[in-house]
């Protein structure tokens, strides 16, 4: 008498598995971005269910898209577009990959000051609204934790891989990262020589992939915007709020 297993097979054990089969088909869609969509893609579904919700067959439709997604590990998009992100990840966003924010603000303050500010990672969530937490690990790596599409929490650590004083902090995540990212701000002298140029440029890889970056931007959620607004505001807090005395104080100790 022939016998079968009951027992669910693991999530290491379908994660090893071979990408293809005759029933499932080819899987192209990485483990972390696998996550991601299935964490938006839920989010999704909860905001299509709320009573006030915009575009609520779209973000249902959306959601219940990304939570295959993820589960199966498959995007026809990708198949037709010849895009296969199973590969083992690497620092940061790879080179023709993810979506790039750069906005820029002029602040009548020393690059220095603004500098040590920075530099000082525990003060960017007071900068950037979308981080919610930084936690130094060592001189060089960190702990950050991110508000994701539709209220979902993100996590990764991060590297500096440039630090000039007064000029330059770039870095990039580390393999792991529930969203790949790498970011740079510079402090530029202008050409009147009063005040600094402060430019951000943060490339990310969005988590579900870009219908999910899309969306959030049609919802009002993008980053860019996001960064633009928090720009505004450093600057305003800088040059005219006690805030910032106390900040360039803290992080200059």
């Amino acid at each position: 008498m022939e016998t079968y297993s009951t027992s669910a097979p693991r999530y290491d054990e379908l994660r090893d598995a071979s990408s293809c089969n005759s029933s499932t088909g080819c899987r192209n869609v990485g483990h972390n971005e696998q996550l991601g969509s299935i964490l938006a893609g839920g989010g999704l579904l909860a905001y299509g269910l709320m009573p006030n919700a915009k575009l609520r067959l779209v973000s249902l439709l959306a959601g219940a898209s990304l939570i295959y997604r993820g589960v199966s590990g498959q995007c026809e998009l990708y198949k037709r577009m010849g895009i296969d992100t199973t590969a083992e990840q690497t620092p940061g966003v790879d080179h023709g990959r993810g979506r790039k924010v750069v906005s820029a603000v002029h602040i009548n303050r020393d690059p220095r000051d603004l500098y040590g500010l920075w530099r000082n990672l525990q003060n960017l969530p007071n900068v950037m609204s979308h981080l919610e937490s930084v936690t130094p690990l060592d001189d060089q790596r960190s702990r950050w934790v991110a508000k994701g599409p539709l209220g979902q929490s993100l996590q990764w650590d991060a590297e500096i891989i440039s630090d000039q004083p007064g000029q330059l902090l770039a870095w990039q995540s580390l393999p792991g990262a529930d969203v790949d990212n790498a970011g740079s701000v510079r402090f530029e002298q202008p050409s009147s020589g009063e005040g600094t140029v402060l430019r951000v440029t943060i490339k990310y890889d969005p988590p579900g992939g870009w219908p999910v970056a899309k969306l959030a931007n049609l919802l009002g959620q993008g980053l860019q915007q996001e960064v633009d607004e928090d720009l505004r505001r450093f600057k305003q807090l800088m040059e005219t709020g006690e805030t910032a005395t106390a900040a360039i104080n803290g992080a200059q100790r």
